[in-house]
């Protein structure tokens, strides 16, 4: 297996564990907050949709996204995650329809790519994901999971069975 399709393959599993932590929630279960302050699985699904577009077409520009609802990055960014607000939010329905959307595009992406461009230099302002294409691309599966175990915390609140 190529270097381009292990890491489709991690967006691909990342997608459907995320999928399944969320497979019996409820619009309602995606605005419980495990604990105050936090954020609910909502914003968290809205974050992981607009992270795969703002990573790739970092490395990628000519990458084209769906365009998403008006606001939708505003209402899902970093400077949102601290606002204790439960309106303008999707349904789980909408967020997986998004999530699927673009992840799909994400793996397209990847899987043009030749094994040469993972190795490719990110640039300094990508820097922080690491050196390579690869370490950008990765992260984009790495994201994914970081918003999944949270749900985690989520499922246990509600009183959810375990998952995983």
């Amino acid at each position: 297996m190529s270097g381009c399709e292990v890491i489709a393959v991690a967006l691909e599993t990342t997608q459907a564990t995320l999928e399944a932590f969320i497979a019996d929630f409820s619009d309602a279960d995606l605005l419980v907050r495990p604990v105050p302050g936090a954020n609910h699985a909502a914003w968290q699904l809205g974050n992981v949709v607009i992270g795969d577009p703002f990573l790739v077409t970092a490395i990628l520009p000519e990458t084209v996204y769906p365009t998403l609802p008006a606001g939708f990055a505003d209402l899902h960014g970093s400077k949102a995650s601290k606002i204790d607000a439960d309106a303008g939010f999707l349904s789980k329905d909408g967020y997986l329809a998004l999530l699927r959307e673009t992840r799909a595009v994400t793996i397209a992406a990847v899987r043009k790519l030749s094994e040469a461009d993972l190795d490719r230099p990110t640039g300094e302002a990508m820097a922080w994901c690491g050196p390579t294409f690869a370490h950008v691309l990765l992260f984009a599966a790495q994201h994914t999971m970081q918003h999944a175990g949270q749900f985690s915390v989520i499922r246990r609140k509600l009183a959810k069975p375990v998952v995983f």
